[in-house]
């Protein structure tokens, strides 16, 4: 049979590239062998400090938004047609409250976008989540300045509302054929006031919430005390929830009892080491939820979703991140040595390559602080390190993979690029005058 190389040369091509990548691969070399472990480092700390925590009540959180959420309350709020004060406000706002970091408010922005809110609503809130932390802009003001935190928290709320305003306006011809759309579906009955969802929703947002504060600079104070208590807190609020998916939404007692007498006991067990019994608690509820028929059942389904869509992009994320740009603290295949030379002064060039940097790095909740203070440290201009903490917070290589799942390639390079050129020109604005 003859080989028609007019149709094969793309396999070809694939197989010989795959080929000169192994045979030169460089191991052995320090730089390549420590990127490789830097990575599965990243990956590992990753998996213990945001995985339980983070992604798996943000997972729940969003399939409750996809079942129990009407979608004409989205639709109202934060739809296409809705009144923009209002639902530029309320995405802003509710995306802030969370203060999370930039993958686990995916799973929440992808709920919302699914129940009919507006591109530009969505994306202010998906870039509000990590990038207005009330939390991480007082640590940047004690730390790098009042002046850097006042830049960081005017900056972040203007670019929340500008960047989704803009999303919106260039797919402006999308969003009026989903409003055409939405205005065809039909009602759908009511089965609980809305108060009752409400304090549904609270509680796991405040499960959420506290389960990860953080440590506060400070011993002392207000910040300080709510670290202190952050599991009282968690415990209140999970058992706040835990009656009302028995009272309200259907839940047997005895099965929730049965979930939460481990949860009690490991509490005792483990007093130094919540995450076992917080474990043990996620694992009860998935058991609880999918052995439902009815409304519980389908919202464990919808959480599983989720979890199947987002979890194995975000991972392998945060592998490439790990390779190329190490830990914070350590190195990938790209040396520290480089970025800190190219992020001196404030020209353009190094406002743009701060944002490109902070967009593509993987940044834990509060940890972009000492990582720019150490980048100052060595000669990193006060523009770049703006613009920094505007891009970096907000966007990561893993995010980046999730967020194209939802919205298509188009929108997610016009989404990073508006975040990287705004990053970009407020640094140069604010290095110009500070």
């Amino acid at each position: 049979m003859k080989v028609e190389w007019k149709s094969e040369w793309k396999p070809l091509f694939w197989i010989a590239a795959l080929f000169l990548v192994a045979f030169y691969l460089p191991v052995g070399t320090q730089r390549f062998d420590n990127a490789v472990i830097e990575a599965f480092q990243l990956v590992k700390w990753y998996a213990r400090e945001h995985v339980l925590l983070c992604l798996v009540p943000a997972f729940f959180i969003a399939g409750a938004i996809g079942v129990f959420v009407r979608q004409e309350s989205v639709m109202k709020y934060l739809g296409p047609a809705a009144n923009k004060l209002v639902a530029y406000g309320v995405g802003s706002v509710s995306g802030s409250v969370l203060a999370v970091c930039s993958c686990t408010v995916l799973p929440l922005f992808s709920g919302i976008y699914r129940m009919g809110a507006g591109l530009g609503p969505a994306i202010a809130f998906l870039y509000s989540g990590p990038a207005i932390n009330v939390l991480a802009i007082i640590l940047t003001a004690r730390v790098l300045g009042l002046e850097m935190g006042v830049a960081r928290a005017v900056g972040a709320v203007a670019f929340s509302v500008v960047i989704g305003a803009t999303m919106h306006f260039i797919y402006r011809k999308e969003e009026h054929e989903k409003v055409n759309a939405a205005m065809q579906l039909p009602k759908v009955e009511i089965k609980r006031p809305l108060w009752k969802d409400t304090i549904f929703f609270v509680s796991m947002i405040a499960i959420l919430v506290f389960a990860n504060w953080g440590k506060p600079v400070e011993s002392t104070g207000f910040w300080y005390v709510m670290y202190a208590y952050k599991w009282h807190i968690t415990a209140f609020s999970a058992a706040v929830f835990a009656a009302v998916t028995v009272c309200w939404f259907g839940i047997a007692w005895w099965k929730m009892l049965l979930g939460m007498l481990p949860v009690v006991v490991l509490v005792y067990v483990f007093p130094h080491r919540p995450i076992i019994p917080f474990t043990v608690g996620a694992i009860g509820l998935s058991v609880i939820t999918s052995t439902d028929r009815g409304e519980s059942g389908e919202w464990f389904a919808s959480t599983w979703d989720f979890a199947k869509q987002i979890l194995p992009l975000l991972l392998f994320g945060v592998l490439l991140a790990g390779v190329f740009l190490g830990r914070p603290g350590s190195e990938g295949l790209i040396p520290n040595e480089w970025v800190a030379r190219l992020v001196g002064g404030n020209s353009g060039w190094s406002n743009f390559f701060a944002s490109i940097v902070g967009a593509f790095m993987y940044f834990a909740t509060l940890t972009e602080v000492p990582i720019v203070q150490g980048l100052i440290g060595s000669g990193m201009g006060k523009g770049p390190a703006l613009a920094l903490l505007l891009a970096g917070p907000a966007l990561s290589l893993p995010s980046m993979l999730v967020i194209r799942s939802f919205i298509g390639t188009r929108k997610t390079v016009v989404y990073c690029s508006l975040v990287v050129v705004m990053a970009s020109i407020t640094g140069m604005i604010y290095g110009y005058f500070f």
